[in-house]
Formats: structure tokens, sequence, C-alpha cells
């Protein structure tokens, strides 16, 4: 059964009812490959997305981190024998382009791993994703970026919808046409168990131009 979270940011750690659900979808604990959404950096280790787990009693045996100091064929067996994928926040752009750089999107898939995207990997988790400068992206331009689409919905993960609810509904209305998508602030989580989906905190669904916050159920 496919495992996947699509979370915000946490400034602290995970909230006691999301560490519960991940506590118990998270059963085989030998292995974490965690994706850098900076890869040339070595400071972008995955230590704060770690201690969330930590702190969560989640631990591994063993913690990979993938980045350009890993060989592509070496990370692709890292993505088919680990328990655990953690695509980390950061550069959702960098993130983006080193994932289709050493084609990690089909190997992710085809994973049985659970699949677990903070902020942006969250964004690059999803089907399709709108990188425009209206919504934070240093870009000059908006464009639509593929994502490894394990749903097939989009997201917008980590943004200070509260404050910006026109901006965000007029700037993702084309694209919502095409596709659902799923737009959180900070401490949301949306779970993908098999066919159900779960939501943790104000997560809002966006569909037809239309906006309407969903339901909390985790």
């Amino acid at each position: 059964m496919e495992m996947h979270y699509y979370l915000g940011w946490f400034n602290n750690y995970f909230p006691e009812n999301l560490a519960k659900s991940l506590q118990e979808d998270i059963t085989d604990r030998k292995s974490i490959a965690m994706i850098s959404s900076d890869p040339f950096s070595y400071e972008d280790d995955g230590s704060t997305e770690r201690s969330w787990l930590n702190q969560a009693g989640i631990i591994f045996d063993e913690y990979y981190l993938i980045n350009y100091r890993v060989q592509k064929e070496d990370a692709h067996k890292l993505i088919q024998n680990t328990s655990v994928i953690f695509l980390l926040g950061g550069d959702p752009l960098k993130q983006n382009h080193f994932l289709k750089e050493y084609e990690l999107s089909g190997a992710i898939k085809e994973s049985t791993a659970v699949v677990i995207g903070a902020s942006a990997g969250a964004i690059n988790m999803s089907a399709k994703w709108l990188c425009s400068p209206k919504l934070g992206f240093k870009v000059e331009t908006s464009s639509v970026y593929d994502g490894i689409g394990l749903n097939d919905f989009s997201v917008l993960s980590h943004f200070d919808l509260e404050n910006n609810f026109t901006l965000v509904q007029t700037e993702l209305s084309p694209l919502s046409k095409e596709i659902d998508i799923y737009a959180s602030n900070k401490d949301c989580a949306v779970r993908i168990k098999g066919d159900e989906i779960d939501i943790l905190g104000n997560v809002y669904l966006i569909t037809h131009s239309k906006i309407q916050k969903m339901k909390e159920t985790l």
C-alpha cells in the first residue's frame, strides 16, 4: 500500500497526532535515504528533518544522504533498498533539477518505501507545480514544473496562505483547472495511504479556481 506524506515545515517538532501516524506507518526502520534540495551544498544534510523524526521516536539503523557526492548508480541502489525516502526542504528548483539529472523520479515511484517530503520536497513529490515569483520563488517568470508524480495533484507547501488568499487563488487558478492543488502553511500535512487522504492542520484545496478549507482528519 502506498504511503506518502506531504509536509509543510515545523518550527518545533511534529505534532503528537502526526508523530503517532508516522510511528504506525513506518514499521521498517532499517534505513532512510534523504534527498537533498541543494545537492552541491554539504550543509544541506537533513539535520532538521532528522531531529523531527528523532523527537517522534523514529530512529533508523542507517542514514543516507543523496546529493552530488553520491554516484547516480549508487543513488538508485539506495532508493531501491531503503525503508523510507525523505525529500528534504529548501530549494525546490535545485531539487527538481537534481531529480531529473539523476533520473530518480521513476525509481521513487517504483519503490515500496514510505515517501515523505517537507516543503520543497512535498512540492516535488506532486505531479506538477507552479514556480512563480508571486509565490515566493526566486525566478523572473512563471513556469509549471513536472514533479515526481506520486499522486495526481499539485502541492503548494509552506506558504503564508492566511495573508495571501486572493493572490494564491488568482495565481493558481489556471493550474487548478487542470489538476487539484493542496495548499498549506507551516505545521501541516497531507497523508496518502492507499486511496485515503488525511489532513493535518490548515490545508486548502483549490480546484477549478475555487478554494476551500479541508476538514482535519489526522
